[in-house]
């Protein structure tokens, strides 16, 4: 077991062991765990980011209304500290079946009933962010297994688990993102910036194309919005390389949204934004200004429905974006003009106007938003 795998293991052994010490005590056994709410989700501008504010739950054994997620929360937790110590690496849905099992009891009135561990893996899933919160610790680090989106391509050379690879080597292909980016030993970069791409389609278009090659940089996606561990990818390369990270998304708020959880960290996971937010990324397009500037055609341009425009309303409610003068610009116009385009739409200049006019000009021109 490694050094890093032993620190692991003892963060969460001593979650376990206060546990232990209170009923030693006499005490009713309790857990305090930052609360994951929305209304404990914060912006820092300082940071720039979304933190987890101070509030916390105090999840107590006696408790009746808390019991239940309280022996959740254990349950959970030995199953961890079980495959830490025997060295697996379950996935989140291993620990969701390995944890699921009926309870059978006779209730107050002799009445028989029946319990499960829980319903869905969404509570589980839950109960592992808890986890995390309760002990600083990312499931990533824990050995917890997920399934992953993201993709990195360019002059990269990394070594995972012994092996080296160059991420430039690839063919037609490109180097998978694995569940845990920080186990990986960065050894070379030769970029000059990251160009992280919202779709799938267009990323294999510029890889196709060798774009990372003749412009010196990294090409990554999430394939929309992105994972945990595409996020953490980006955010080494920004924090480690000091690599400028460039987003480039359509130009709908669902695209700006992906934007800022790339800049500023998401809701779901502002507990974990310090590790997985880039907040020097900047916005590259396109924006809804963009339609009209480079003559997007009429029979490219998509009219808004009623769920874009609601969630264009909510993003100018985000203090992320409100602080931005260009941001607010862009969504009031969108919502004027309810229109939207894709990347794609691009093409109707001609199939390379993305890569050797739209993203060059962009870039050279510093036509990004912040």
């Amino acid at each position: 077991m490694s050094v890093d795998e032993m620190r692991v293991l003892e963060a969460l052994e001593a979650l376990g062991r206060r546990l232990r010490d209170q009923i030693l005590k006499g005490e009713p056994p309790a857990l305090e765990i930052p609360a994951r709410t929305l209304a404990n989700v914060v912006w820092d501008p300082k940071s720039k980011m979304l933190k987890l504010g101070p509030r916390k739950l105090r999840r107590e054994f006696l408790d009746m209304g808390e019991a239940k997620k309280f022996m959740q929360t254990v349950l959970m937790l030995s199953l961890i500290v079980r495959a830490r110590r025997e060295g697996d690496y379950p996935t989140i849905r291993d620990l969701y079946y390995a944890g699921k099992h009926t309870i059978e009891y006779v209730d107050e009135h002799g009445r028989r009933r029946r319990e499960e561990t829980w319903d869905s893996q969404r509570e589980s899933d839950s109960v592992i962010q808890d986890i995390e919160v309760a002990t600083g610790l990312l499931r990533e680090h824990m050995g917890i297994l997920h399934d992953t989106k993201g993709k990195i391509v360019g002059r990269l050379i990394v070594r995972s688990a012994g092996d080296v690879i160059d991420c430039s080597r690839m063919g037609d292909g490109a180097y998978s993102i694995p569940p845990n980016p920080d186990s990986l030993e960065i050894l070379e970069v030769d970029a000059e910036y990251v160009l992280v791409i919202e779709k799938d389609a267009i990323f294999n278009r510029l890889n196709k194309e060798r774009f990372w090659e003749k412009n010196k940089c990294l090409l990554v996606t999430g394939k929309g919005q992105p994972d945990r561990s595409t996020r953490r990818m980006v955010r080494r390369l920004w924090e480690e390389f000091g690599l400028p990270v460039y987003v480039l998304t359509d130009a709908d708020p669902y695209g700006f949204y992906i934007y800022s959880v790339y800049r500023s960290g998401s809701i779901s996971l502002g507990y974990e934004s310090e590790r997985l937010a880039t907040p020097g990324a900047r916005f590259l397009g396109l924006t809804v200004t963009d339609i009209y500037e480079y003559k997007i055609p009429r029979n490219f341009i998509i009219k808004a429905k009623e769920r874009d425009l609601k969630r264009a309303k909510e993003l100018m409610n985000y203090p992320w974006f409100r602080q931005s003068k260009e941001w607010m610009r862009q969504l009031k116009l969108f919502l004027q003009r309810q229109e939207k385009v894709e990347i794609e739409a691009l093409s109707g200049h001609g199939f390379k106007f993305l890569t050797e006019r739209y993203i060059p000009e962009k870039l050279s021109s510093g036509k990004w938003i912040e």
